[in-house]
C-alpha cells in the first residue's frame, strides 16, 4: 500500500527525532504539558502558526497539501468518504497488479464467451440441484466495472463499524473538553472518514485484481440476477494451473450461477447474511487506548500515521458469549453457502469437465488461504469473510443428497432453523439420518386444535342475551 495514501509527500530534511515534544528555537528541553493532539508544537514559539505545521514544505508540496487537507475536512457524509474510496480504488486497478498485470476493456469476444460459459453452466446445474437458474443476465466486467458495482455492497458491511471509530474518536476527548470541541470533533470526523475511504479503496483496488466473480467471497456483492465474470483474472488465475482457459472459464461461471440460484431463490438468505456481519460488528470493541495514542500524536501532514495504528489492529472482539454466538452463526451460514455451492458445482462439473477435482482443490485452497486485500478487510473490520469449515459443509451436503435426493437436500434453504448448525457440521451422519418433523402434518395439527377450540368456544354473546331475558 501506498506510504502517503493521503497525497502528502514527505517533508524534505524531515527531522530524526519526528515529533517527540523538543522543537528546536525557544523551546529548548523544556517539553512543558503533552499537546493531547499533536497539531505541531506550541504556538508562542512560532509567529505564524501555520509554518509551526507545514514550514518545511516547499510551495509545491505546501498548496497541495492543504488542496488535500481542504478536501478531507470538507467532506461531511458519513462515516466513509466512500467518494475518497471509489477514486483511490480505481487509481490502484489502474496501476495494475503485483504481477505486473494491467486492467482492460472487455471485448465482444471476451463478453460472449462469458454469456456462453454462464448459459452451459446453468444447463448442467438444472440437473443437479431443484433451484432453478437465478441469472437473468450473464455479464463481463473489467477490474474498474467490479469496483463500480460492488461498493453499494461494500458500504453496507465497513459502514457499521467505521461508524463505532468515528464515535470513539470522540470518546477519546477529556470529557470536559467534548462540550466546546465541536468544530475539533467535526474536523476528526471528516479525518475519520477519509482515513477509512483511503483504506478501503486501496482493499477494493487490491480485491478486483483477485476476484473472478462477483461472489468470491460468499456473499451476493453484484446486482441482483447478475451473474457476473472478470475475464482478465481468470486468465490471471488459470495461468498456472496447466488447464484449457475454456475449462477454468466455465467452472468458475458454474460457481456463479450456482450461488446466483441460492441468493435469488432463498429470499431470506442475503438479509440472514449481512445480519449475521452486522450482529458480529456490534460486538467488536475499539482498542481506546491506541486510538486515543494516535490522535494524540496526529500530525495534520502526516495524517498517515493515523492509518497505519488502524492497520495495526484496533478492534478487538468482545469475548463475550453473544460475540462468540454471532461470530459462530456467521462462520458456519458462510460454510454452509460455500459447501452447497461446492458441492453443487462438483457435481454438475465432474461428468463433463476433466479438471473438475483439480479445479475444485485449487478453489478449495484459494477460499482457504485467502489474499492480501482480504487480510486487510479482516483488519479493517475485525472479521475473516471466510467459510473456515468449507469441506464439512460440502461433505455434508454431499451427504444429504444421497440421502434424501436433490428435493430434500435442497428443501433446508425454506428456512434459517432448518438449516445445518455448526454441532450438526462436527455430526454429519447424525444430521443426515435424524427423522426430520413434517411440516405439513404440523399445520394440520394445528389447523385441527385451533378449529376445535374454536366450537368448543362458549358464546358468551347468548349468556348475556339470556341473563338481560332473566332480568
Amino acid at each position: 500500500m501506498s506510504d502517503t495514501p493521503f497525497g502528502f509527500g514527505l517533508p524534505p530534511e524531515e527531522p530524526e527525532d519526528g515529533d517527540n515534544g523538543k522543537k528546536k528555537g525557544g523551546q529548548g528541553g523544556n517539553e512543558g504539558p503533552a499537546n493531547p493532539f499533536g497539531f505541531g508544537g506550541g504556538m508562542g514559539g512560532a509567529d505564524n502558526p501555520f509554518a509551526a505545521m507545514f514550514g518545511s514544505l516547499n510551495p509545491s508540496d505546501l498548496g497541495a497539501a492543504f488542496q488535500q487537507l481542504g478536501q478531507m475536512l470538507s467532506y461531511e457524509g458519513g462515516p466513509v468518504n466512500w467518494d475518497m474510496a471509489k477514486d483511490i480504488a480505481r487509481k490502484t486497478v489502474a496501476g495494475g497488479t503485483a504481477d505486473g498485470g494491467k486492467d482492460a476493456s472487455v471485448g465482444p469476444a471476451e463478453r460472449a464467451a462469458v454469456e456462453e460459459a454462464v448459459r452451459l453452466a446453468d444447463l448442467w446445474l438444472d440437473g443437479v440441484t431443484s433451484l432453478p437458474s437465478g441469472s437473468g443476465a450473464a455479464v463481463a466486467w473489467s477490474r474498474a466495472e467490479w469496483v463500480e458495482a460492488t461498493l453499494p455492497v461494500w458500504k453496507d458491511l465497513v459502514d457499521p463499524v467505521a461508524e463505532r471509530v468515528g464515535t470513539a474518536m470522540g470518546d477519546v476527548l477529556p470529557e470536559e473538553m467534548q462540550a466546546m470541541a465541536g468544530p475539533l470533533l467535526g474536523m476528526m470526523r471528516s479525518m475519520g472518514g477519509a482515513m477509512f475511504g483511503s483504506q478501503i479503496g486501496q482493499a477494493l483496488g487490491v480485491l478486483a485484481g483477485e476476484v473472478v466473480g462477483s461472489t468470491d467471497i460468499g456473499l451476493p456483492l453484484g446486482p441482483a440476477g447478475k451473474a457476473a465474470l472478470l475475464p482478465v483474472n481468470i486468465a490471471a488465475f488459470g495461468s498456472g494451473l496447466g488447464v484449457p482457459e475454456s475449462e477454468v472459464r466455465l467452472y468458475l461461471a458454474l460457481r456463479e450461477a450456482a450461488h446466483q440460484r441460492l441468493f435469488a431463490h432463498v429470499p431470506w438468505l442475503r438479509s440472514h447474511l449481512f445480519g449475521a456481519v452486522e450482529g458480529y460488528a456490534r460486538g467488536i470493541k475499539v482498542d481506546t487506548a491506541k486510538l486515543e495514542d494516535a490522535v494524540g500524536h496526529l500530525d495534520p501532514t502526516h495524517p498517515e500515521q493515523l492509518q497505519e495504528a488502524l492497520q495495526q489492529g484496533m478492534f478487538q472482539p468482545e469475548d463475550t458469549p453473544e460475540q462468540k454466538a454471532a461470530l459462530a452463526r456467521l462462520e458456519t451460514a458462510l460454510a454452509l453457502v460455500e459447501g452447497w455451492v461446492d458441492a453443487v458445482v462438483h457435481a454438475a462439473a465432474a461428468p463433463h469437465l476433466p479438471s473438475a477435482d483439480a479445479l475444485r482443490e485449487a478453489l478449495r485452497r484459494r477460499r482457504a488461504t485467502g489474499g492480501p486485500a482480504e487480510q486487510t478487510f479482516a483488519t479493517l473490520i475485525g472479521l475473516e469473510l471466510r467459510p473456515r469449515r468449507l469441506r464439512d459443509a460440502s461433505r455434508l451436503w454431499a451427504s444429504l443428497t444421497d440421502a434424501r435426493g436433490l428435493e430434500g437436500r435442497d428443501g433446508l434453504w425454506e428456512h434459517p432453523d432448518m438449516l445445518p448448525t455448526a454441532a450438526d457440521l462436527d455430526d454429519p451422519d447424525g444430521f443426515v439420518h435424524r427423522e426430520q418433523l413434517d411440516f405439513s402434518e404440523l399445520d394440520k395439527m394445528l389447523g385441527e386444535a385451533a378449529g376445535g377450540a374454536a366450537t368448543d368456544k362458549p358464546d358468551l354473546t347468548k349468556r348475556d342475551d339470556e341473563g338481560d331475558g332473566d332480568r
